[in-house]
């Protein structure tokens, strides 16, 4: 992954809330930003934007195939999520093989040498027999080059047990921050650099209430723009006393955490315009500047500190 090196998490642009809360211009310009900085992974999803307009559905992929066609670019590294079969945030879902292999045929075609990665999205099955066949169909597309992955796994034992027979080297999204992790769930998975986290700041939380804009990404998700937790406050009194010296909001803290986390192979990011992109990358590669292994562990006590109270 770049342009990091092989043991730094790469930095992963999200397209959730492309088409939602971001137009085609603002996408193309935070877009073009990412590229120019050097940076090639893009994670998309068939259903993005899951905003439960029906008439939106795929229509985050449409803005980044538009990208695509108009810079005639060949080299970005997209990690395509499929599975969902509407964007009314519903567990609906097709992974039945042959489904896949047409998804599969789907975005080679429209995405072409950009394409890098097919992961499965949401699955709540158990059975081991149905996940093999979803697995039938990822055998076949490494065998065409991709990597596979999955997001969203009810039951990641189950799919540890099914590829035992297949032997495929998962990269895992999952959501991941200081106020929840489904880490401890992959547990089979561990040991391995494969995990990429999103939601990193946990949806758009902002240290303030008085923060957050109307069309921020936790508002109009339905969110909790409270600030109740008391990590939050915790994590205020924490950064008083830093004096900004390392981190100054909760966007820094929250990469910090995800960068220095075990098994983390990428930071999955979802700015809303260019000056947060470029914040972000700023200070991405300041923590490769700058040792912040003690703020990642002065964050891990902060969140046990914490933990019975949340």
């Amino acid at each position: 992954m770049t342009p990091a090196s092989n043991d730094i998490p790469a930095l992963i642009l999200g397209t959730a809330m492309w088409g939602w809360t971001m137009d085609a211009r603002t996408c193309f310009g935070v877009l073009d930003a990412f590229y120019e900085a050097g940076f090639r992974e893009v994670d998309a999803a068939t259903n993005y934007p899951i905003n439960r307009q029906p008439a939106d559905f795929r229509l985050s992929e449409r803005i980044l195939c538009e990208w695509i066609q108009t810079h005639g670019v060949t080299d970005l590294r997209v990690m395509m999520k499929v599975g969902s079969v509407d964007n009314m945030r519903s567990p609906d879902n097709n992974l039945h093989k042959s489904f896949l292999l047409m998804c599969l045929d789907d975005y080679r075609e429209l995405l072409g040498s950009n394409l890098d990665m097919l992961m499965i999205h949401w699955d709540n099955r158990e059975d081991e027999s149905e996940i093999a066949q979803t697995l039938e169909a990822l055998a076949l597309a490494r065998a065409a080059g991709l990597k596979v992955g999955l997001s969203g796994i009810r039951f990641p034992e189950a799919y540890a047990q099914a590829n035992e027979k297949f032997q495929l080297d998962f990269y895992i999204q999952l959501k991941h921050n200081l106020l929840q992790s489904d880490y401890n769930k992959y547990k089979p998975f561990h040991g391995k650099r494969r995990f990429m986290a999103y939601g990193i700041n946990a949806g758009g939380v902002k240290l303030d209430a008085a923060e957050y804009a109307s069309q921020s990404s936790l508002t109009v998700r339905g969110g909790d723009t409270s600030n109740q937790s008391p990590l939050i406050a915790g994590l205020k009194s924490w950064l008083d006393l830093q004096q900004a010296k390392y981190v100054t909001d909760f966007n820094q803290c929250s990469m910090t955490y995800a960068y220095h986390s075990e098994d983390i192979a990428g930071l999955l990011i979802g700015p809303s315009k260019v000056d947060q992109l470029r914040g972000t990358i700023d200070f991405y590669y300041k923590m490769q500047q700058i040792d912040f292994q003690h703020i990642y562990d002065q964050l891990v006590e902060l969140k046990k500190q914490y933990a019975g109270a949340q």
